[in-house]
């Protein structure tokens, strides 16, 4: 990156001399706090290949200043130029708002193999719709540009790990939506990243119920019964190591005491309230089941902490290091 710089408590932090041979990864700072978070974490953690920054010009280069970086301008997200930092600024396309068109170009360079993986920050989704973004966030927006009709939402980077079977619906959809097939592929797609993205040998998974206590025998709900129990039996019927269906208070305490690898989880509020309370500001949003790599933080624009210097970069850096690791990981 160009020049070196001075971290938060006056160090040198000197960018590595990359190879301009190699394919850049591609990162969309986002909304509100983004740009800054992006800026302090490149500081910390500055990546081992170059980088494109694809967003508001306008609103990243202050932000990369405030931290000593400049970025080189480029035409297209797999251009090569001089500088390991370069910044893309797609504009307004269309009636599709800049970070929008962003995510959009940055999946399909990361698809065309003129970048390695995405990294993104995070957006305000409503002032998007009202832009005219009709999807419910990154990961379905996501999933619409990579042909996968239903990518996962899983978390990882802090002491617990989850993946949703369900993310951004509406609480009364969620039984709904449930079926033995979906949880399956849910279980069955974490399983493998788990094995092939983060190197563990035999995961262990514990699924969780819909319903308080897991249903208590059908006397609280029947969806463990008809649904859930039998996906995990199959599940398990296959050689992996799946508990299941048990109390989401349950799985979460076996996770913190190391018994399991990840947790399963019907609904968003099921998985994500107990990983924020533990986790939140290390841990990663990274999007399974999509023919690219991404990752992302695990927070939202945080208005109110824009300009102020209190936002953390924590759980960007977090999200660099992951999408380092899977692309090392994936090129042996």
């Amino acid at each position: 990156m160009v020049p070196a710089s001075r971290d938060g408590v006056g160090r040198r932090v000197r960018s590595a001399g990359w190879p301009e041979r190699m394919k850049p990864l591609v990162l969309t700072p986002g909304m509100g706090v983004g740009p800054e978070v992006t800026a302090r974490a490149l500081v910390l953690a500055p990546p081992e290949r170059p980088v494109v920054l694809a967003g508001r010009a306008a609103v990243i280069r202050p932000a990369l200043a405030a931290v000593g970086l400049v970025a080189e301008s480029v035409a297209d997200i797999g251009e090569s130029v001089g500088s390991s930092l370069r910044l893309f600024d797609p504009g307004d396309r269309a009636g599709e708002p800049t970070e929008v068109a962003a995510i959009r170009l940055a999946a399909q360079a990361c698809l065309d193999q003129r970048a390695v993986a995405l990294v993104t920050g995070p957006i305000h989704k409503a002032r998007l719709v009202d832009g005219g973004f009709k999807h419910r966030g990154h990961t379905d927006f996501l999933g619409h540009v990579c042909s996968v009709p239903d990518p996962i939402m899983a978390f990882v980077g802090g002491e617990l790990r989850v993946a949703l079977v369900t993310h951004h619906l509406p609480l009364m959809s969620v039984g709904r939506a449930l079926t033995v097939e979906r949880i399956q592929r849910t279980t069955r797609i974490a399983d493998a990243s788990l094995r092939a993205d983060l190197g563990l040998a035999a995961p262990r998974l514990a699924v969780c119920g819909l319903n308080p206590h897991a249903g208590e025998g059908g006397v609280l709900g029947v969806e463990e019964l008809e649904t859930i129990g039998p996906a995990c039996e199959e599940l398990r019927a296959e050689g992996r190591t799946v508990l299941g269906p048990v109390s989401a208070e349950t799985a979460f305490l076996m996770a913190r005491r190391g018994e399991i690898d990840l947790v399963v989880a019907m609904y968003h509020d099921q998985g994500l309230a107990p990983l924020k309370a533990v986790d939140f500001g290390r841990s990663v949003n990274w999007t399974l089941g999509l023919p690219i790599i991404r990752t992302s933080v695990d927070h939202g624009t945080a208005d109110a902490l824009v300009g102020t210097g209190r936002a953390e970069p924590d759980s960007m850096v977090a999200a660099l290091r992951l999408a380092r690791t899977i692309v090392q990981r994936r090129a042996g």
